[in-house]
This record gives structure tokens, C-alpha cells and sequence, in this order.
């Protein structure tokens, strides 16, 4: 049986679109996530690691190196590795605009100058075992973006090309996540023409996440890239998406295994963008394992360790439904089963 990929499960849907705005839900604790994630088994088989969201009330991106090494602890104790980690880039948080004023730009570097220590501290401890930093434009909406759509994007390329060079120089590769709400990374082909303006693989590649691709296809927020139709046919889909995966899988450095059922969500302060549906949802629109494919093609050659489940923004009722972990780490399973590796 493979036994690569590893298995991971990430942490921030017990943050992303949680609050006390209107309409929010509280968020779930660090610690309460764990435990949800370590009750899943399926055949004797459990996550193996957690994907890690750097942003308070899960972590104080400004911690001490020592409150650090506790929550570590916390991680190993429950049983995982620690992966990926998302840097803090937004406005609200640590970060601001990379398409924005000098000034905004700055605080977008400031997160992944802390987003690299963090990693630093983690490693140095033994927790962290593989994966990169997450990070995307930190522009909510393509309204501004396509006020200069040219310019814009050449903004974006200069602060990736900056944060790409201070992870590289601290041993690390971001991995940009393209999401039909981030502003010139909101289609296949925006998303394709910053990577490679950036032209550093080595140092920025691709996080491919089945639901926000998806989207992709369908030309969301941009019509003029749109890959399907509505009413399109399986032959249709399978050929669109052969040709968005194509085009960026060579850059794809970690990838979301996710399911969507062709809708938009947003809560908050965070825009419409891919709505991520339960992996067994009646309505999801994607064969997952099948999908997974196209993306893990060759993964091993990008340096690809593991694969994260992504339920950004699920209700707190089905994410504290321990039905909801096991049909999760079921699809995970027969993703590795299929495309894995020993």
C-alpha cells in the first residue's frame, strides 16, 4: 500500500470566515481542531500532519521562540507532523495589498519575514516535516486590479519576487494560491501569467486546491478564460481540465485535496470565492480521486510530500460532526491509493 503522500489536515477552517461579525461563527480552538482531526481513522489509517494557519487566536504571529516550541509540543502530542503554513499576508492581520502602496507591500513582506521565523522555530524543533509557505495577493476582488489590469499585475509579480527571495533565503518555497477571489490570481491564465512574471520556481510555485480551480474552469471572475459552458459535457470537463492542469501543474508545489458543488461562499471580510462542500456531498461536482491526478502527475519531481484537505469556511455543526473527518480521510486515502508512492 502507498504510504506517500502524507496525509495532513489543515487547521484553518476553524478560522477562516469565523468571528462575531454578523452572520459569523465563533471560532474553534487550535487544540479543539487537533482533537477532531485525531479522532478520524478509516481502516486503522489517520491524518498523518496538520497544515497550520499563522494568525491569532491559533498563534500570535509575533510569539516568543519558546511559546512557539509549546505549541509544537501540543501538535506532536496529539500524534502530527506540522506542514504547510499560511502567512498572515492580509489586511487585518499582519499583512496588506501586494498590489498596494509601498507601504502596504511592506507589511505583505513583514508576514512572510514572520511566516519564515515561525517555520525556522518549528523545524529547528523537529515538528515540521515537510511542506512551504502559503501566500496569495492580499487583494480582496478583481474590481481594483482590473482598473490596470497590466500594471497591477506587474505590482504583484515585484512583491512576490521580493517575499519569494527572503523565503529562499531562509531555506523555504511559497506556494501561491490561486482563488478566484485574490486579485490577478483569480483564473488559470491571471494566476499562469504572476508565476511566471516571477519566473523563480524554485523559490514561488502553485497551491492547486480542487475546489478553487474548479472555478478556474468555469471563468468565474473572468469570463473571457472560461474553459466550460454551462451544461457542459463529461468529455468537455475532462478536456477543459486537462488544460487548465497542464498549464499550471509543472509550478504546483502543494496541492488541496477539496470538493465543490459549482457555487460561490463567502463570510466576512473574505470575498466569494470556492465553496468547499463535505468530500461525500451529493451536490460536489468533482470525482476527486480522479482529479487528484491531473494535479499529482510527476508530484514527486516538484518535491511534494503530502496532500491537505481543505474545508475552508464548513459550519461549526459539520465541523464537529466526527462523520464529516471520516468520509474527509476516506477521500484522502483513495487519492494516495491511486497516485501515491512508496
Amino acid at each position: 500500500m502507498s504510504k506517500s503522500p502524507k496525509l495532513h489536515n489543515a487547521m484553518w477552517p476553524g478560522l477562516v470566515g469565523k468571528g462575531d461579525e454578523e452572520g459569523q461563527e465563533p471560532p474553534i480552538s487550535l487544540e479543539h481542531m487537533l482533537d477532531l482531526t485525531a479522532a478520524a481513522e478509516v481502516d486503522g489509517q489517520k491524518f498523518d500532519g496538520i497544515d497550520y494557519f499563522l494568525f491569532l487566536p491559533h498563534t500570535n504571529p509575533e510569539a516568543s521562540d519558546d511559546d512557539l516550541k509549546k505549541i509544537a509540543d501540543l501538535i506532536q502530542g496529539k500524534g502530527f507532523d506540522i506542514g504547510s503554513l499560511v502567512a498572515p499576508v492580509w489586511p487585518g492581520t499582519v499583512g496588506d495589498s501586494a498590489m498596494g502602496s509601498a507601504e502596504q507591500r511592506g507589511k505583505f513582506l513583514d508576514a512572510v519575514r514572520m511566516a519564515c521565523r515561525i517555520a525556522k522555530t518549528f523545524n529547528q524543533h523537529g515538528a515540521r516535516k515537510r511542506g512551504v509557505i502559503r501566500i496569495d495577493s492580499a487583494e480582496f476582488g478583481v474590481e481594483k486590479w482590473r482598473e490596470d489590469a497590466p500594471a497591477n499585475t506587474a505590482t504583484i509579480v515585484e512583491t512576490f519576487k521580493e517575499a519569494a527571495t527572503i523565503a529562499a533565503g531562509e531555506g523555504e518555497r511559497l506556494a501561491a494560491e490561486g482563488e478566484i477571489c485574490w486579485a490577478g490570481m483569480h483564473s488559470w491564465k491571471d494566476m499562469l501569467d504572476v508565476l511566471e512574471g516571477v519566473g523563480m520556481p524554485e523559490a514561488l510555485g502553485f497551491q492547486a486546491d480542487l475546489a478553487h480551480t474548479y472555478l478556474y474552469t468555469l471563468g468565474y471572475n473572468a469570463p473571457e478564460h472560461a474553459l466550460l459552458q454551462e451544461g457542459y459535457s463529461d468529455e468537455e470537463f475532462w478536456s477543459a481540465y486537462e488544460k487548465m492542469t497542464d498549464a499550471l501543474r509543472p509550478w504546483t508545489i502543494d496541492f488541496h485535496v477539496a470538493q465543490n458543488d459549482g457555487e460561490v461562499h463567502g463570510a466576512g471580510s473574505h470575498d466569494k470565492t470556492g465553496k468547499h462542500c463535505p468530500a461525500d456531498d451529493p451536490n460536489g461536482k468533482l470525482d476527486i480521486t480522479r482529479c487528484a491526478g491531473y494535479w499529482l502527475k510527476d508530484a514527486t519531481d516538484r518535491g511534494i510530500e503530502h496532500i491537505c484537505w481543505d474545508g475552508c469556511m464548513f459550519p461549526n455543526a459539520t465541523l464537529e460532526d466526527p462523520n464529516t473527518w471520516n468520509a474527509i480521510l476516506k477521500a484522502m486515502i483513495d487519492v494516495r491509493n491511486a497516485h501515491g508512492w512508496e
